[in-house]
């Protein structure tokens, strides 16, 4: 499984991941929201990169044009209730795409908070047989909600290549996500940012915070 991280290269992507971070700037909710679908489309656009593609003749109003585009059928998953505004960014780019959704929650099995269990409770999705399937998600802590996440969607059939798309990662996320999927060469964990760390409550250190509360506000 090949993990490729944006913060490697030098892009407009670091600017928006700055922004994102910065408690100065983050409070602006629309602007929020605005970063992640931005990083959605240029993360969608580095993916395209992978697609396979064959040339299609094109009927302009003067002739007909040779155009290479990509073949692959794909579906667009996200994770309620912070991917949305991620996944539109994917969506944005890929505009035919299908889409699938799945509610993966956080909750603790201790009163200190550290033991922390995901629970998924609705999915909709079209079929996935054979299809490119992207998962936008953007915060991967534990990995748990991504491959709960993604073991849901494959009920509805086995993707031919599989995206998982985050934001932040965790390298604990990201190395647990990467034995995982050991074995899978039709895997691309893709990451606009990799912290070092995971507190007692396994948020991400140093992170952005709470990316739901942060884009639609505080939960009770």
């Amino acid at each position: 499984m090949e993990v490729y991280n944006f913060a490697d290269h030098q892009s407009v992507v670091n600017q928006y991941i700055a922004e994102l971070r910065n408690v100065d700037v983050q409070g602006d909710r629309m602007r929020f929201r605005h970063n992640l679908s931005r990083i959605g489309h240029a993360m969608a656009y580095e993916v395209s990169k992978r697609l396979e593609y064959s040339v299609k003749k094109i009927t302009t109003p003067l002739g007909v044009a040779d155009c290479n585009t990509a073949d692959n059928p794909i579906v667009i998953g996200t994770i309620f209730r912070a991917g949305l505004p991620f996944h539109q960014g994917f969506l944005d780019v890929f505009d035919q795409a299908g889409n699938a959704f799945v509610s993966a929650y956080r909750y603790y099995r201790d009163k200190e908070c550290k033991d922390v269990g995901i629970r998924i409770e609705y999915m909709a999705s079209p079929d996935l047989t054979g299809k490119t399937l992207i998962i936008a998600d953007p915060m991967l802590a534990t990995g748990g909600s991504m491959e709960l996440g993604y073991q849901a969607f494959c009920t509805k059939g086995r993707p031919a290549q599989v995206h998982l798309c985050c934001v932040i990662a965790s390298q604990k996320g990201v190395d647990y996500i990467r034995d995982t999927f050991k074995d899978a060469d039709n895997v691309t964990l893709w990451c606009a940012a990799i912290d070092p760390l995971l507190n007692e409550h396994a948020y991400i250190v140093p992170g952005l915070g709470d990316a739901g509360d942060l884009a639609y506000g505080e939960k009770i």
